[in-house]
């Protein structure tokens, strides 16, 4: 398959050296700064687009789907995480419009950061080629990753400082505890307990974050779980799901994952937001909804900040 060169669409020239050298933790940094903590998730589907959109031929109507998401939400966001998944099963139109989205992101908005849901794991020869998929061709920031093979497969991801690696800690699914949830032994400087404080205290340790660019995924459905995280990973930024359509609340997210600065936290919501509406009005009815999330996140933040004080 031929892939599109960079910027194909002509909507959008390339990003200056300066921007692209930037790290995702200088940009997440800016976010936090302003008391932005929204990650959208743009994981919309072809089969489910606006109709006026859904009869634009090939990779058109999924791109200008994200195009008006991203400028009616760009104000109240952190962070912009596409999942890989809604692009793949529409085949080359949907990596085609995945690759726009990242090439337009970049030269719109350069200072907002792309978060890739791709939750990869693989032998390290296998991770060099994921690497080199999401930070050379889709020009990513950050990608989340598995951490069942251990931290030396991971090194392709954990080599790149100026990129983030959010590894699946706790997720936020109803039946995560079946494997997340179980205990292992103690082994050198490690208690007995649960697989998922192993992985918080492992991407924590000089072993795994040595470049200091780990993160780590823990859903909004299992507050006393994202308390436990925060403790034993005290200064990694978490990438956390499960709030809107998942049912997740918001006021304890931000209680029990901001860190000590007040930051450290980025909310994902994606259907909640991208089909806020159905009809010509979706940009619209997608930039009240993540205006009034932001907002929620704000305000909650001040309250948990100054009950800290």
């Amino acid at each position: 398959m031929n892939l599109p060169p960079i910027n194909q669409s002509g909507k959008g020239s390339n990003p200056g050296d300066a921007l692209l050298a930037e790290s995702f933790s200088q940009k997440v940094q800016s976010r936090w700064d302003r008391s932005l903590f929204l990650c959208v998730g743009l994981d919309g589907s072809a089969d489910k687009l606006p109709s006026f959109l859904a009869s634009q031929a090939g990779e058109d109507g999924l791109f200008e789907f994200n195009r008006q998401l991203i400028e009616a939400t760009a104000e109240f966001t952190a962070v912009y995480k596409p999942n890989i998944a809604f692009y793949e099963q529409s085949g080359p139109p949907g990596l085609v419009a995945l690759k726009r989205t990242c090439d337009w992101l970049k030269s719109r908005y350069p200072e907002i950061p792309i978060l890739l849901d791709a939750k990869r794991g693989d032998l390290a020869n296998t991770n060099e080629s994921y690497a080199a998929a999401f930070f050379n061709y889709y020009k990513v920031d950050a990608v989340t990753v598995q951490p069942y093979m251990g931290a030396g497969v991971l090194a392709p991801f954990l080599d790149r400082p100026e990129k983030s690696v959010f590894v699946l800690c706790h997720t936020s699914n109803p039946d995560s505890a079946q494997i997340q949830g179980l205990t292992v032994a103690a082994t050198g400087d490690y208690p007995a307990e649960p697989l998922y404080h192993r992985v918080a205290r492992l991407a924590s340790s000089s072993e795994w974050n040595y470049n200091g660019n780990i993160g780590l995924v823990a859903g909004a459905t299992f507050p006393a779980e994202l308390r436990e995280i925060r403790e034993l990973a005290p200064h990694l930024p978490f990438l956390i799901p499960g709030i809107g359509a998942q049912g997740g609340d918001i006021n304890q997210v931000l209680e029990y994952g901001l860190d000590e600065r007040g930051a450290g936290v980025l909310i994902n919501a994606s259907r909640s937001i991208i089909y806020a509406s159905k009809g010509e009005d979706f940009a619209e009815a997608a930039a009240r909804e993540a205006a009034n999330l932001a907002r929620a996140m704000r305000e909650g933040q001040e309250r948990v900040m100054a009950a800290r004080r």
